[in-house]
């Protein structure tokens, strides 16, 4: 006994010297103005649509494409080629297989570029690309943005059309935000039915294989709404033939005020990539010139994206500051590293960003008084549930004043407004959840809608109960309810919004923890269990973005993040002291890195199942940090306890 109470003592100094060392590293990446910001960065599609964007923008002339700029072209090549598999394809999560999809738009990229197509780079992409379905098994947005020049039959293409503008029900809001946001411009860059110029020449027949159809994929029962909503499509490409041309007009002026609307107080069309890039495709279709207003800010932003610092070459999907700086004042605060004067600066930073205009989320809750964060430096229309809960649980812990108080009483409302009909909380919208909607052909984004999600209600339960509701609020009966009804039979619980059971469980059993349930719970128990059970041999957790395609958890390499996860897991069911616990802080002490933060190779976050995935750079020195923090507490509780 006296040996365990060494090394336990031992574990326990370490552990507090690491989280000094963590909490230095996380407190000098503030800026001056109060807030953190990390890169947050993606696969090679971002810069393979950025290519598509120049031909779109810059139409060659003869038999050559030499646009005006060529030095991001060929930059944006170099990056792309630096990230080829050995088997010639493009993943789209480090260390993941070849994805046809990727893989299509690289080669497409590569080629417009002026890559040799007998060149070992394109011949291994054209090779993989055959072997994994050929052009056809690639997503739809990829065969609509090819359909945009001539290299894919527009008619086997689905249709995406403006006048979903006019439909009643409010129909564009019954698909996600982010969906809303791509489609609607996308509606009007097809309405135009452009076919723009390529290279004479250029062609990616080489790509198609044979016998491989080219339509649509129905459903082998007849009534389904996969088959009606292909019939539909059908019934849209007639329209664009022979219907009124009145109506498509005013479908595509509603579609154009609502994107214009939705392009102020903002940085971009909902401040993300895919919408930035057909925002502007769109607004050339419409005929805004290059030096208009609208147009040289939509350009301006999109640009804004680029990372160009002489090594590196690569867009970010989007920017996480208000998402980085509350996970960072809170972490910090909880760890007890954090100045005053850090948190206050912080606090005022985030303060300044509470969202009090309208949003898309107004139509499901039209009575509420707007408050909420959004993810961006300015995104007015779509503030978050999560971001909300997030900076909620940072200022709870930030310096008191009047402006804080009043923010957080509005926030607190606007969450619990925004609580769907199911008792869960979801990204951006209530009761986003016309199931049908996943079966429109364009749909194969894998995020058509914004459903609630174990690892959101943990979070906003958690946020909620910090800042004085308990058990006796509605919401929170309901949001515990909803906990308890969507646990895994293994014990674990789905995330949406990171990599994927270990993430989504740990924010479950947070959210449970602060609700007051009891950690002698069978769904609590089992939980814990689940977590111990997939421990790797070195001490730490790891989980693939493949346990995603699976619908199961995926062992992977072990990851800081994660690890982190699932000790803060551990550690909200009740397990301070088991040997998991144990050996996954030494597993974080033993990668702690010279300037204390943590290396991490692997994708974490998640933007669409199976379709896109995120790299924080922040997690992998924020979360660790808290998971020491919070062992240190438990420990520090124990042995008072025992005193």
């Amino acid at each position: 006994m006296t040996t365990g109470v060494q090394v336990g003592d031992h574990l326990v100094a370490g552990a507090a010297e690491a989280l000094r060392r963590a909490g230095e590293h996380l407190s000098s990446l503030q800026r001056p103005e109060g807030y953190w910001w990390g890169e947050l960065t993606a696969d090679t599609t971002l810069e393979s649509d950025f290519i598509l964007l120049q031909l779109w923008l810059y139409p060659p002339s003869g038999k050559t494409w030499n646009p005006p700029t060529r030095d991001l072209v060929d930059k944006a090549v170099r990056s792309i080629v630096a990230r080829q598999l050995p088997d010639g394809g493009f993943n789209i999560y480090p260390k993941g297989p070849a994805d046809v999809s990727a893989t299509v738009k690289a080669y497409f990229a590569l080629k417009l570029a002026g890559l040799p197509a007998d060149g070992p780079e394109l011949r291994r992409a054209r090779e993989r690309i055959l072997s994994l379905g050929g052009i056809q098994a690639a997503n739809s947005y990829v065969k609509i943005n090819l359909s945009l020049f001539g290299l894919y039959p527009r008619e086997f293409c689905p249709s995406v059309p403006p006048e979903m503008m006019l439909l009643p029900g409010q129909f564009i809001y019954q698909m996600s935000s982010w969906t809303r946001a791509i489609v609607i411009p996308l509606s009007i860059v097809q309405a135009a039915d452009p076919r723009r110029p390529v290279p004479e020449g250029f062609t990616l027949q080489e790509l198609f294989l044979p016998g491989a159809s080219l339509g649509f994929r129905r459903s082998e029962k007849l009534l389904t709404w996969r088959n009606v909503f292909l019939a539909l499509d059908r019934g849209w490409k007639l329209w664009e033939r022979y219907g009124w041309q009145a109506v498509r007009r005013r479908a595509v002026r509603a579609a154009e005020q609502w994107m214009l609307e939705r392009l102020r107080y903002s940085d971009g069309l909902a401040a993300i990539y895919p919408p930035m890039l057909y925002a502007i495709m769109a607004l050339d279709v419409l005929g805004y010139s290059r030096d208009h207003p609208d147009r040289a800010e939509a350009e301006q932003k999109f640009m804004s994206l680029l990372t160009d610092d002489g090594e590196r070459f690569f867009f970010q999907p989007c920017f996480s500051p208000v998402w980085d700086t509350a996970i960072a004042a809170f972490v910090l605060a909880e760890s007890g590293c954090a100045r005053q004067e850090s948190l206050r600066r912080a606090a005022e930073w985030l303060l300044g960003r509470e969202v009090r205009r309208r949003g898309d989320w107004a139509v499901k809750r039209p009575g509420v008084e707007p408050s909420g964060w959004y993810f961006e430096f300015a995104n007015e229309f779509y503030p978050d549930m999560d971001d909300t809960a997030m900076v909620l649980l940072a200022l709870s812990r930030c310096p008191p004043s009047e402006a804080r108080e009043a923010a957080m009483r509005r926030a607190l409302r606007w969450l619990v407004a925004m609580q769907s009909s199911d008792g869960g909380w979801a990204a951006f919208d209530a009761d986003n959840n016309w199931t049908s909607l996943s079966e429109v052909p364009f749909a194969d984004h894998n995020a058509m809608l914004d459903p609630t999600c174990p690892d959101i209600t943990g979070r906003v339960l958690e946020a909620l109960c910090r800042c004085g509701l308990d058990r006796a609020h509605r919401a929170v009966r309901r949001g515990v309810a909803y906990l308890r009804r969507t646990q895994q039979p293994d014990g674990s619980w789905y995330g949406r919004w990171g990599v994927n059971y270990l993430y989504g469980t740990f924010l479950a059993l947070r959210g449970l923890r602060a609700a007051g349930e009891d950690e002698r719970e069978a769904h609590i128990l089992r939980a814990g269990e689940w977590i111990r059970s997939i421990q790797n041999a070195d001490g730490g957790w790891g989980e693939s973005c493949a346990s995603y395609d699976h619908a199961a958890f995926v062992p992977a390499e072990s990851t800081a993040s994660q690890t982190a996860w699932a000790i803060l897991g551990l550690l909200a069911s009740g397990d301070a002291s088991s040997l998991s616990v144990r050996r996954g802080v030494e597993y974080l002490l033993e990668t702690q890195q010279a300037n204390g933060g943590w290396e991490e190779e692997l994708a974490t976050g998640t933007g669409f199942p199976r379709v896109f995935y995120l790299t924080y750079q922040l997690y992998r020195i924020s979360f660790p940090l808290m998971a020491l923090a919070e062992f240190l507490r438990a420990h520090q509780s124990e042995n008072s306890g025992s005193r």
